[in-house]
């Protein structure tokens, strides 16, 4: 077995491992599109079984049911991503000496495994009433798929950024300012996806059928409330403090001379991809949530979360690489 010390691992740039590392940090969104549209399309339960479909991995007619072909579709994409952690694990522990990657690497096998199995369970306990919260056990376990999917999407930037040739030749030296802005960006983001998560398995999405207003005749907040109302109508207020935090975060990058160029710029696709997200979001509304809208609605809401995530581990370099001293 392999040890620390062996030869054939090292902390240079590999260009192999960190294409396959990009690769599969990629391959995330598209998971993640296909689950999006087959959230938005009512087809989560396409199929009650799991993990095959309807007994089998090529089900009769899902190449031709939009509903079957956008569960099985996904179905199989995570197959395929979970073949890429594994493999990306493999490679990662087998040619790296640095231990935070190669115990990075271990948890995305960990969470892929955890994804898996939270999304069976989705399928198999949908039947289960919860009276308490009214919902199924299925539509909770499909709550948290949408949260550990966005935390999964974020290891997998911090392998391939870490196998990057930028991380490794050309250490990132920006202030204190900008790590805790960072930090607290993507704590908000995630935040906010969790609970659009909530918002779309709980029907919510048109709880609030108005934007930007909460009610017909211009009120800011809505005229009746109740469990539906109250989670539409915080998704809208984080998104003003999300923004906010953005803002914040993207110029103390602007700011701090020692960003570079492509973390000025990092900074520039993140404002963009906000002001994105919120045009989807008014047109999801405005659309009464047309499948398409709402998909790039939920990519766009990770792809905004993935580069904050970005810029933020770029920015923590030195701690992640040289750990201070207990």
């Amino acid at each position: 077995m392999a040890t620390a010390t062996d030869p054939r691992r090292t902390a240079g740039h590999k260009p192999a491992l960190a294409a396959f590392s990009a690769l599969a940090a990629s391959w995330v969104f598209v998971l993640v599109t296909l689950g999006a549209f087959t959230t938005s399309i009512g087809a989560g339960m396409a199929f009650p079984d799991w993990p095959l479909s309807n007994g089998s991995l090529n089900p009769r007619g899902w190449l031709t049911n939009v509903a079957m072909f956008a569960e099985h579709s996904h179905r199989l994409s995570a197959g395929v991503m979970t073949l890429l952690t594994a493999a990306l694990a493999f490679w990662v522990w087998r040619t790296e000496s640095r231990r935070w990657l190669r115990g990075l690497s271990g948890f995305a096998v960990g969470l892929v495994v955890a994804q898996a199995v939270v999304g069976g369970l989705r399928v198999r306990l949908d039947p289960v009433q919860v009276e308490a919260v009214d919902t199924s056990l299925g539509r909770l376990f499909a709550m948290l798929h949408a949260c550990l999917a966005q935390a999964f999407a974020c290891t997998l930037i911090a392998i391939a950024v870490g196998c990057s040739r930028g991380w490794i030749a050309r250490p990132v030296g920006v202030g204190r300012a900008v790590r805790r802005a960072g930090t607290a960006c993507c704590a908000l983001l995630f935040l906010q996806l969790g609970i659009a998560a909530v918002m779309r398995h709980s029907f919510a999405g048109l709880a609030i059928p108005t934007f930007p207003w909460s009610t017909p005749d211009g009120g800011l907040l809505p005229a009746h409330w109740d469990f539906r109302v109250g989670i539409h109508f915080a998704h809208r207020v984080m998104a003003c403090v999300v923004a906010i935090a953005a803002l914040v975060f993207a110029a103390a990058l602007w700011r701090d001379r020692a960003a570079s160029v492509v973390m000025r710029s990092g900074a520039s696709a993140l404002v963009s991809l906000l002001a994105f997200q919120i045009m989807l979001g008014a047109e999801a509304v405005r659309t009464s949530r047309d499948p398409a809208i709402t998909t790039a609605h939920v990519l766009v809401g990770a792809l905004t979360l993935a580069t904050a995530f970005w810029l933020t581990w770029l920015a923590h370099r030195d701690a992640v690489e040289q750990p201070p001293a207990a």
